[in-house]
Protein backbone atom coordinates (compact mmCIF):
# COMPACT_ATOMS: atom_id res chain seq x y z
CA UNK A 1 0.00 0.00 0.00
CA UNK A 2 1.50 3.33 -0.91
CA UNK A 3 -1.16 5.98 0.53
CA UNK A 4 -4.57 6.47 1.95
CA UNK A 5 -7.69 3.90 0.89
CA UNK A 6 -9.90 6.72 2.65
CA UNK A 7 -11.51 9.55 0.40
CA UNK A 8 -11.64 12.42 2.14
CA UNK A 9 -14.86 13.86 1.04
CA UNK A 10 -17.46 14.80 3.14
CA UNK A 11 -14.56 15.09 6.12
CA UNK A 12 -14.62 18.90 7.75
CA UNK A 13 -11.23 20.63 7.67
CA UNK A 14 -9.75 19.59 10.48
CA UNK A 15 -10.25 15.56 9.55
CA UNK A 16 -8.76 16.41 6.06
CA UNK A 17 -5.76 17.85 7.72
CA UNK A 18 -5.46 15.34 10.08
CA UNK A 19 -5.86 12.37 7.48
CA UNK A 20 -2.97 13.65 5.29
CA UNK A 21 -0.66 14.60 7.91
CA UNK A 22 -1.61 11.12 9.46
CA UNK A 23 0.00 9.85 5.51
CA UNK A 24 2.80 12.61 5.78
CA UNK A 25 5.21 11.53 8.49
CA UNK A 26 8.76 10.88 7.47
CA UNK A 27 9.22 7.78 8.00
CA UNK A 28 7.55 5.44 6.39
CA UNK A 29 6.59 2.88 9.61
CA UNK A 30 4.98 5.93 11.18
CA UNK A 31 2.50 7.26 8.00
CA UNK A 32 1.56 3.62 7.69
CA UNK A 33 0.66 2.71 11.40
CA UNK A 34 -1.13 6.39 11.91
CA UNK A 35 -1.91 6.38 8.06
CA UNK A 36 -4.32 3.25 8.00
CA UNK A 37 -5.75 4.05 11.46
CA UNK A 38 -6.99 7.25 10.38
CA UNK A 39 -8.07 5.48 7.20
CA UNK A 40 -10.16 3.54 9.58
CA UNK A 41 -11.56 6.24 12.64
CA UNK A 42 -10.78 9.94 11.40
CA UNK A 43 -14.58 9.79 10.52
CA UNK A 44 -15.78 8.43 14.16
CA UNK A 45 -12.91 10.27 16.23
CA UNK A 46 -14.71 12.67 18.99
CA UNK A 47 -13.58 16.46 19.27
CA UNK A 48 -11.51 15.49 22.29
CA UNK A 49 -10.10 11.99 20.60
CA UNK A 50 -9.12 14.52 17.34
CA UNK A 51 -7.34 16.90 20.10
CA UNK A 52 -5.54 14.10 21.25
CA UNK A 53 -4.16 12.83 17.71
CA UNK A 54 -3.13 16.36 17.00
CA UNK A 55 -1.07 15.95 19.98
CA UNK A 56 0.72 13.01 19.32
CA UNK A 57 1.34 13.74 15.31
CA UNK A 58 3.87 16.74 16.94
CA UNK A 59 5.65 13.62 18.68
CA UNK A 60 8.89 13.23 16.84
CA UNK A 61 8.57 9.52 14.57
CA UNK A 62 11.46 7.79 17.01
CA UNK A 63 9.80 8.46 20.37
CA UNK A 64 6.39 8.10 19.05
CA UNK A 65 7.45 4.38 17.32
CA UNK A 66 9.42 3.46 20.27
CA UNK A 67 6.22 3.93 22.85
CA UNK A 68 4.09 2.19 20.11
CA UNK A 69 6.43 -1.21 20.24
CA UNK A 70 6.71 -1.03 23.92
CA UNK A 71 10.54 0.03 23.93
CA UNK A 72 9.65 3.52 25.44
CA UNK A 73 7.20 4.72 27.94
CA UNK A 74 4.27 6.60 25.99
CA UNK A 75 4.34 10.53 25.76
CA UNK A 76 2.97 12.86 28.10
CA UNK A 77 -0.10 13.65 25.83
CA UNK A 78 -0.88 9.82 25.34
CA UNK A 79 -4.56 8.82 26.51
CA UNK A 80 -7.11 6.66 25.33
CA UNK A 81 -6.89 7.07 21.59
CA UNK A 82 -3.26 6.39 22.02
CA UNK A 83 -4.14 2.94 23.77
CA UNK A 84 -6.33 2.19 20.67
CA UNK A 85 -3.44 3.40 18.07
CA UNK A 86 -1.04 0.85 20.21
CA UNK A 87 -4.09 -2.47 20.19
CA UNK A 88 -4.39 -1.09 16.32
CA UNK A 89 -1.06 -1.83 15.29
CA UNK A 90 -0.59 -4.75 18.05
CA UNK A 91 -3.38 -6.11 15.96
CA UNK A 92 -1.55 -6.08 12.90
CA UNK A 93 -4.05 -3.51 11.14
CA UNK A 94 -1.40 -1.27 9.91
CA UNK A 95 0.36 -3.97 7.55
Amino acid sequence: MTGSTRSSVGLDDRRKRLLFRCWHRGTREMDLILGRFADQEIGELTDRELTELEQLIEVPDPDLYAALTGDKEPPAVAGALFARLKAFRAAGQDQ
